[in-house]
């Protein structure tokens, strides 16, 4: 009988360094003005949406659709507000709490959102989805 070896591979997974978790932890106890949908961490701005490391979404699926450690993809974001210590990002279904940039490039993606977008909605382009 033929051994079978296998390998099981999550590319949309990654493991939280201490200091995502202290900035998690940080998030979390922190108070917000409405409901949270889930906490991000390593977030950059693409294309009218937000890319991050996703922890304590509000609709995990047993699937692991939203687990914890998986990469995200949000809707089209539709306002980013500092609310305390932490920028949220409202989207066209959710709210999200951003814990910590991406290294290097998240909060200059920000900020070229925020100075684009200005206070309007801008939707991304359907050829991108």
């Amino acid at each position: 009988m033929a051994e079978i070896n296998t390998v099981v591979v999550d590319y949309h997974v990654k493991r939280y360094s201490d200091f995502d978790l202290l900035r998690i932890a940080r998030a979390v106890s922190q108070g917000y003005a409405a409901q949270v949908t889930a906490f991000l961490v390593n977030v950059q701005i693409h294309a009218c949406s937000a890319v991050g490391v996703v922890f304590g979404h509000l609709l995990k699926h047993p699937t692991g659709r939203f687990a914890d450690g998986h990469l995200i993809r949000t809707s089209d974001i539709r306002s980013v507000a500092k609310e305390g210590r932490f920028w949220v990002i409202t989207t066209t279904n959710s709210r999200y709490v951003v814990a910590s940039f991406r290294r290097g490039s998240g909060r200059r993606s920000l900020r070229e959102f925020q100075s684009l977008a200005g206070d309007r909605y801008i939707p991304t382009p359907n050829h991108l989805h």
